[in-house]
């Protein structure tokens, strides 16, 4: 037998403090646009120190071109992705490998908008009037369901290229209203220039409830153990946001000063309600039915199995 002198014991106590802590593991997060409220719960994981407290050292990028993050990712270039459901669909159709593996935003944020006190009070007295949009297929494919269903159809509106000017060319009176304004986001931004807006929301007007927000990652990294511990950080950050909404809110504009401003603050409450509770959950059926809204507005050939784009990881 052995014997573990008081010397050895001391020369092994000091072996160990003088090894370095087990490093936390990189990852790299692009997310969609420029930071916003919309992303709180990635903000207050690193800033609350619960990506470390996973073991996870995550950077996250603003992109220069809001298109690229998904492609980055499934050309190996960066490990997650803040993305969209709808985009996912198209993307995985085109046959990018990539895969859903989170949710953020679990309701949609699109919209369609007129002017509160305009002449258009319902989506049929659209007919022959103009609609702005900033991005062509999937958005054009909203407004055409929710036409579809006061038996319009695109052929009965002008259509307008505003770029991401949509509040602005609406409340100019450039269009009589814009599609792909986001709730929290336009409306708000209309209603602190006097300018107030009436919104018609999709999931009420003929198109399946879908998942704004969604974070991707490479089809062929979906083993990587970092990944579980990401969605547990984001769950927890997520409780936090719930359940300490303005302290949330004075740590998100600690780090960011130059998004505090009433815009901000009311987009940071509207969203507040639309965070996923349970980020790594997935509804199998729900990505269903919206694959076949998009066949059938000719978006995608085939409805694939979920498996295919989308996971729910232990």
């Amino acid at each position: 037998m052995r014997l573990f002198t008081p010397a050895a014991a001391f020369v092994a106590a000091t072996i160990f403090l003088l090894q370095p802590a087990n490093a936390a593991e990189k990852l790299t997060l692009l997310l969609d646009w420029f930071v916003n409220p919309d992303h709180a719960p990635l903000i207050i994981a690193k800033e609350k120190g619960i990506f470390a407290k996973y073991g996870l050292d995550v950077e996250l990028v603003a992109p220069a071109d809001p298109s690229m993050p998904p492609k980055l990712v499934a050309a190996g270039k960066a490990d997650l992705a803040v993305s969209y459901q709808p985009q996912l669909h198209v993307q995985v159709a085109q046959g990018l490998p990539l895969i859903r593996i989170a949710t953020l935003v679990s309701t949609p944020l699109n919209s369609l908008v007129v002017l509160k006190n305009g002449p258009i009070k319902s989506i049929k007295d659209l007919k022959g009037k103009k609609i702005g949009f900033s991005v062509g297929g999937f958005e054009d494919a909203l407004l055409s369901a929710m036409l579809n269903k006061y038996g319009l159809s695109l052929k009965d509106v002008e259509l307008i290229n505003v770029n991401f000017s949509l509040s602005p060319s609406i409340v100019a009176g450039k269009v009589d209203a814009v599609i792909g304004a986001f709730r929290n986001f336009e409306l708000n931004q209309m209603d602190i220039v006097g300018k107030p807006g009436l919104a018609f929301y999709p999931e009420e007007e003929g198109v399946p409830a879908y998942d704004e927000l969604i974070v991707v990652a490479n089809k062929g990294k979906i083993g990587d153990k970092r990944y579980s511990a990401f969605l547990r950080a984001i769950e927890e950050s997520v409780q936090y946001l719930v359940n300490h909404p303005d302290e949330a809110w004075t740590v998100f504009i600690g780090a960011h000063k130059n998004l505090n401003d009433e815009l901000n603050m009311r987009a940071w409450r509207d969203t507040m309600a639309r965070f996923a509770l349970r980020p790594a959950a997935l509804d199998r059926a729900r990505y269903v039915r919206f694959a076949k809204f998009l066949k059938k507005q000719g978006l995608i050939k085939e409805v694939r199995p979920v498996e295919d784009y989308a996971v729910e990881l232990p």
